[in-house]
Formats: structure tokens, C-alpha cells, sequence
């Protein structure tokens, strides 16, 4: 016995039993994972929130991603509990397709080729959508979709369902805001430089006349967890599109400039476009200049006259920018509007012809 009056081997036997305990809940909180993981066949991984839509766990409409993204995770909410979208069954799981009701196909996924889409032959009440976030410009072997989907999934408007990078909710009363304290002028992030791009062009432009600090690949690096912290320094911010379209009004404001609290100095669609989405008088448009000098003048002014500055956040006292693209939200959307449809026996003939129609290419 030892000093405590207990036998050394029974304390040895309990040390064992709470070993084996630990072992146990391991083994099984590692089964767990894994039943909640899936793996798409099409070779994405998934994250399946599988809370049941009605109490029975009956649906009465499955949607099938068949691509996952930008080859991303598919995560897959209850679109109940997040749209209050009722009986529906969203999966990755390709041995639904017969029994689909609709299947969602992302253009950046299969556009190189067009084996990569389904094989088997179409159930005859099953519709396809082609979901795509890129401008025309960056959307290439448009043709391969002509003839092969009932419905658009696009930040158009025209889309049969509508998928914007960012909206605007109106407050439910005005309220008081604090604009940060702002230390430097302007700045712009750019992953893709094209040196013939209008977008550079214009920038090279304009640096001529005002500083620009320019963050992204080849330039000042920034890293994404000090991205918001770092542009909100700015006054402004040159929210400038990779190409104009209709309607591609992308993260640049809804991210960059709008959670940032900088004024975007926008370049792409006609002013007329932007102000479908936001205020007239939360941006700067660069087509409002005759030229890169007298915009750049006009930011000058505008640093100087802390009054006029401020006018351009007025709308923040009953308006909330509220920033898109999350998918989870976008497949319960699609959700939603095919189950109010009814169905359709008919292909878009010319998808690629309606997609590049939008506007005007400048690179």
C-alpha cells in the first residue's frame, strides 16, 4: 500500500481504463468527421450542413452541383434555416443525377471541355442552369454552352436568377456613422497586370499627377489577413474592373472600397450601370473627367475639403452595402426560383451570343 492507503495496482488499472476512454471518444469523434465529409466524384471536396428541411426529412426538389466553384469546397447550407426555402435537397453527389430535379453547372469547371459535363442522357423533366461570376472577357468557349441549359445564373440582371456581387438594404432607421481616420490618399490592389489593359493604361496615367500605392503580385505585397485593415487607411480607392460589361460590378467596390470605407474611383460600365446598384453619390467616375489630370486635380480638392469628402458617405445613414458571392447562399436561391418555374422543354439556342451582347469590350 502506499501513503494513501491504496493499492498501487488499482490505481494503475484506473490510469489504464481512463487511457482507453480517451482512445474511445477519439475514434469516435474521427468517424464523425469523416461521415461529415463528402467527396464529390467529380473530385471536390464538400461540407454538408444535413440538418433535415422538414421534420419528415422529405424533399421535393434536388438540385445537383455538378461542379463545385472555382474547384473550391461546395459548401451546402439548409436553405430552411437560411432563405426559409423549404424541401430542398442540394448535393454534390453525382449518383443523383437521374433523379435530379436540376443540375448546376459552373462554366470555369468545364469550359476547356465539354466531355467534362454529364454523359448520360437528360431525364426529360431535369434543367440544367449555367452559373458563371467572370465577365465575357475572361469566359472563353462560350459556344461549347449554345443549346444546353435552361436557365442563366449570373451577376446580370437578365438573369434567370440574379446573382450580384453586392446589393444595398435599406436601414430600418437612419442611424449615425463614424467615418475611420483616413492617413493616406489612394490605393489599388491588382492581382492580374496586363500592361495593355485599360485599367493600366489609365493608371499609369495617373500617377503622373497623384500618388497611387499599388499592392498585389509584382507589386507592394499584401497579405489578406491585413487587406481590409490596410485599405481602410485610404481615402480612396480605384475599384478598376479587369473589363466593361453590363453589369460586372465586381468585389472591387463591394469588398475593397465599400468595407473599407474608401471612396471607389470606379472604372467600367457607364455611370448609368453603377447607379442600378449603388448611390450616385458614393463614387467617383472616371468617365466624368475629360482626362486622368483633372481627376486627379479633383482628388486633390477633395483631400483638401474635409466637408465635401464626407458628402460622399451620406447614404451610409440608411443604407447598408451588404457584399455577394457566397455560394451557399446562391444554390438556395437556384433552389428557390426553379421550384416557383414551372418546367421547360427548351435549351437557350444562343447562351454565348445573350452572355457577350452585355457591353462593350476594352480590355
Amino acid at each position: 500500500m502506499d501513503s494513501n492507503g491504496q493499492t498501487p495496482s488499482i490505481t494503475w488499472k484506473k490510469f489504464l481504463a481512463f487511457i482507453a476512454f480517451q482512445l474511445g471518444f477519439i475514434a469516435i469523434l474521427f468517424a464523425y468527421v469523416q461521415m461529415s465529409m463528402k467527396i464529390d466524384p467529380g473530385g471536390y471536396d464538400s461540407v454538408t450542413l444535413a440538418d433535415p428541411v422538414d421534420k419528415d426529412n422529405s424533399f421535393n426538389f434536388t438540385l445537383l452541383l455538378w461542379t463545385c466553384p472555382f474547384g473550391k469546397f461546395c459548401r451546402i447550407e439548409n436553405c430552411s434555416r437560411l432563405l426559409g426555402i423549404h424541401n430542398c435537397h442540394i448535393t454534390v453527389e453525382r449518383s443523383w443525377y437521374s433523379k435530379a430535379d436540376a443540375i448546376l453547372v459552373h462554366h470555369r469547371e468545364v469550359h476547356r471541355n465539354p466531355k467534362k459535363l454529364p454523359k448520360e442522357p437528360r431525364p426529360p423533366s431535369q434543367r440544367w442552369i449555367w452559373a458563371n461570376m467572370e465577365s465575357p472577357t475572361n469566359s472563353p468557349n462560350l459556344d461549347f454552352m449554345d443549346n444546353l441549359f435552361n436557365f442563366t445564373m449570373t451577376y446580370r440582371r437578365d438573369s434567370d436568377i440574379f446573382t450580384p456581387y453586392g446589393w444595398m438594404e435599406v436601414l430600418p432607421q437612419p442611424q449615425n456613422f463614424t467615418i475611420p481616420p483616413k492617413s493616406k490618399l489612394v490605393a489599388w490592389v491588382v492581382s492580374s497586370w496586363q500592361s495593355g489593359s485599360s485599367r493600366v493604361k489609365y493608371y499609369k496615367e495617373l500617377r503622373k499627377y497623384i500618388q497611387v500605392d499599388v499592392y498585389g503580385r509584382h507589386h507592394s505585397p499584401l497579405p489578406w489577413v491585413e487587406h481590409l485593415s490596410t485599405l481602410s487607411q485610404y481615402k480612396f480607392y480605384l475599384a478598376f474592373e479587369n473589363s466593361i460589361h453590363e453589369d460586372y460590378i465586381t468585389e472591387k467596390i463591394w469588398r475593397n472600397a465599400f468595407l473599407t470605407w474608401t471612396v471607389p474611383v470606379v472604372l467600367g460600365p457607364p455611370r448609368k450601370n453603377y447607379e442600378r446598384y449603388i448611390p450616385s453619390d458614393s463614387f467617383i467616375h472616371v468617365d466624368d473627367f475629360p482626362s486622368a489630370q483633372e481627376l486627379a486635380m479633383f482628388l486633390h480638392e477633395l483631400d483638401g475639403d474635409t466637408l465635401r469628402y464626407q458628402s460622399y458617405f451620406r447614404w451610409r445613414s440608411w443604407l447598408k452595402p451588404v457584399r455577394g458571392m457566397w455560394w451557399a447562399m446562391n444554390f438556395c436561391k437556384a433552389c428557390q426560383v426553379l421550384q416557383k418555374k414551372p418546367i421547360q422543354f427548351q435549351t437557350i439556342p444562343e447562351l454565348s451570343k445573350w452572355f457577350k451582347g452585355g457591353g462593350n469590350v476594352t480590355g
